[in-house]
């Protein structure tokens, strides 16, 4: 069988560039597993981009539009009248993505393993045997761990997490999403807690599981109200190159991640879309130039982790009580931008008392982020 693009990978990412190549190129898509979703992912997608992307209705689980920052001995909240955000149900987006790329004319490969390449085509396990497929460009969209990634000789730079995420029964506020910044519960990332509803939250870190234990605790959530469980892994850094000869990598597999976050779905599909119009020029040694949004918000996020590991606690808290004062909270309210933190933070140094405050804290701060 022989594909103009053979995608590895069914992931949100995968399956998004699938349809967007449907319409131009044969397409194949391989996919590990036997049936979508299944992977730790809380899902949180900024609304106007999940609006822009012409994702699903009926993915969406809620809408959030605010959030609560508590670090160990305060917090402050931010929101809007509007939805800032969906927490989507990332298997029906996976399905939902999958079924239309079907629809459009592209060839699903289920239970299949991509084990390398062998003269120019891709080696498959599929169902007991072994299968060679011929395409003209390949896409690895096949996560953090891609297997593509090191097929073509990809160059990693990274630090990788392992995340946890439950899903637990409890009481909490269904519009707001809670972030939780102290380092003595886990030294690593911060802490969130995302509704479904009113009765369910998806509760999760990266790290290590014993923060996620004692996290549960002091937020006094009984692990035995736990319905699910879920792991999985990040890095933030840099793969290079994205693109060499006929293969490229895409999302995750990229690390077209957001290291301020940990989200990649949004940045994978913006790149996504970079890559369809290089295969469509012709120039695939395009492709990484176009996405130069995600390339400055990954590097961004970068400097901004590199921050964070170099605070204590004590000037975590400083931070707070800046974040938190009334004019940082309008300027956040009224122009952050969900997937955009590098627009955000500049909006905040704009300002000259907060510029003044952030530096007294810690001129490293200021150095790193600009």
């Amino acid at each position: 069988m022989r594909y103009d693009v053979l995608i590895i990978g069914g992931g949100p990412v995968g399956n998004y560039l699938a349809n967007l190549l449907a319409r131009d190129f044969r397409v194949a898509v391989v996919e590990k597993k036997g049936s979508f979703g299944g992977k730790a992912c809380t899902g949180i997608i900024g609304a106007e981009n999940y609006g822009r992307l012409g994702l699903p209705d009926e993915a969406v689980l809620n809408e959030l539009r605010g959030a609560v920052f508590y670090s160990r001995i305060q917090s402050f909240e931010v929101e809007r009248k509007s939805p800032q955000a969906y927490l989507v149900d990332r298997k029906a987006l996976e399905r939902w993505l999958a079924e239309r790329a079907v629809e459009r004319g592209v060839d699903y490969y289920m239970a299949t393993t991509f084990l390398g390449f062998r003269n120019g085509r891709a080696v498959l396990q599929r169902l007991g045997e072994r299968i060679e497929v011929e395409a003209d460009f390949y896409v690895g969209a096949d996560g953090v761990n891609s297997t593509v990634a090191k097929a073509m000789g990809a160059q990693t730079r990274a630090e990788f997490l392992s995340g946890y995420e439950v899903e637990v029964v409890g009481s909490f506020r269904r519009d707001f999403v809670e972030v939780w910044v102290n380092r003595e519960v886990n030294p690593d990332f911060f802490l969130w807690v995302a509704p479904v509803n009113e009765r369910i939250a998806r509760v999760g870190t990266f790290g290590s599981i014993e923060a996620l234990n004692r996290f549960l605790r002091m937020r006094m959530l009984r692990p035995t109200s736990v319905v699910e469980f879920k792991a999985g892994s990040v890095g933030f850094g840099t793969r290079k190159p994205w693109a060499k000869g006929n293969v490229a990598l895409v999302g995750d597999a990229a690390l077209q991640i957001k290291p301020t976050t940990a989200g990649g779905i949004v940045y994978g599909m913006l790149c996504a879309q970079a890559l369809r119009r290089a295969l469509l020029d012709g120039r695939l040694g395009d492709y990484e130039r176009e996405c130069a949004f995600v390339k400055k918000q990954v590097s961004f996020g970068l400097r901004f982790r590199r921050v964070f590991l170099g605070l204590g606690q004590d000037d975590i808290e400083r931070v707070f009580e800046i974040l938190g004062s009334q004019e940082a909270r309008e300027i956040i309210e009224s122009q952050a931008d969900f997937d955009d933190h590098l627009k955000t933070a500049k909006a905040i140094l704009r300002r000259p008392r907060l510029l003044a405050r952030l530096i007294r804290v810690s001129p490293t701060i200021i150095r790193t982020l600009l």
